[in-house]
């Protein structure tokens, strides 16, 4: 299967020590947070958010320590791994460790965003709809983290850009049995193949005939959630005169039938009602979604902006 792409890449940007370093995936959430920052600060300099452009750096910051960060840890352990929770429950703060999800992140930001609206005494959703026109940019780096990361892969595929992950060794270190490599434990087969050398030469090779393709699904779903949703969402804030409330709503049924569409060629890890985790978690967000969108159009308030369509809202 020499013809399919062997990943290799390493999950840190700069490694200062075995183990120790900058990585990807914390990079990936830094940069989705400035991103937040610059897009919702333009938003509030054209009034098509409630919040004052000098409260706009306090807002993402807090968002994205109670809201992602706290909301996606804790749904992450509630949701994926609840028995290591019991075992352990320090766990829930080792956020070193890795796991996130993002309907953890959604539901802790819903939860965040009523909070500081109410403190404030702002529309809570005319700030929601602020947060989830600039979020999907943040979704489109991590999901390129969790490739780079080689997790969350796809399907076995029989497609030109299907990829071959080392990292599925964890799950299936039996795939080993039988070669030369029989006696090398999961993470150090990862980590011969990051230094290099001639026996990772022969690693690979090693590998390229016993792992399967995939489809990048981490991919698939970053173009999805981050740059479909997004160029939807910019294109409604910006372009058309909406009642509060209708952009949170559509963020939640289109992240949630993105997200579906996803998981078409993601490998399941957890199963809910003979459904992927994700795809059953997301038909809860369609219904929270249509509920936004019903009660905005019953009762229409709207921004006190000016479009780039050049419409008074």
């Amino acid at each position: 299967m020499e013809h399919f792409y062997l990943h290799r890449l390493s999950p840190f940007v700069f490694e200062f020590s075995k183990g120790f370093g900058v990585r990807w995936y914390g990079l990936a959430y830094v940069l989705g947070f400035l991103a937040a920052y610059r897009l919702l600060l333009w938003l509030a300099e054209r009034r098509l958010v409630p919040l004052k452009p000098e409260s706009v750096s306090d807002f993402i910051t807090w968002s994205a320590l109670f809201g992602v960060l706290i909301g996606g840890r804790v749904g992450f352990v509630l949701l994926y791994d609840f028995p290591k929770l019991l075992a352990d429950p320090l766990s829930l703060m080792r956020v070193w460790e890795g796991g996130m999800a993002s309907h953890g992140g959604i539901l802790g930001l819903v939860v965040f965003t009523f909070y500081y609206a109410r403190r404030h005494g702002i529309s809570w959703t005319g700030v929601g709809d602020g947060l989830v026109t600039v979020a999907p940019p943040g979704l489109f780096l991590v999901r390129m983290a969790n490739f780079i990361n080689g997790e969350l892969y796809g399907r076995i595929a029989n497609l030109p850009w299907a990829v071959q992950f080392p990292t599925e060794l964890r799950e299936r270190p039996e795939l080993l049995e039988k070669t030369s490599f029989a006696e090398l434990a999961p993470d150090s087969a990862l980590e011969l193949i990051r230094i290099g050398g001639p026996a990772a030469a022969d690693l690979e090779k090693v590998l390229r005939e016993v792992l399967p393709a995939r489809h990048p699904s981490q991919i698939y779903e970053a173009l999805l959630e981050g740059v479909v949703l997004f160029t939807t969402l910019w294109i409604i804030r910006t372009k058309f005169r909406v009642p509060r409330g209708v952009l949170t709503g559509t963020f939640f049924v289109l992240y949630a039938l993105l997200r579906i569409l996803g998981e078409q060629f993601r490998q399941p890890e957890d199963f809910n009602f003979g459904m992927p985790r994700g795809v059953f978690l997301s038909l809860f967000l369609i219904l929270i979604g249509a509920g936004f969108i019903v009660s905005a159009f019953r009762h229409p308030v709207y921004e006190s902006g000016t479009s780039d369509s050049g419409r008074n809202d």
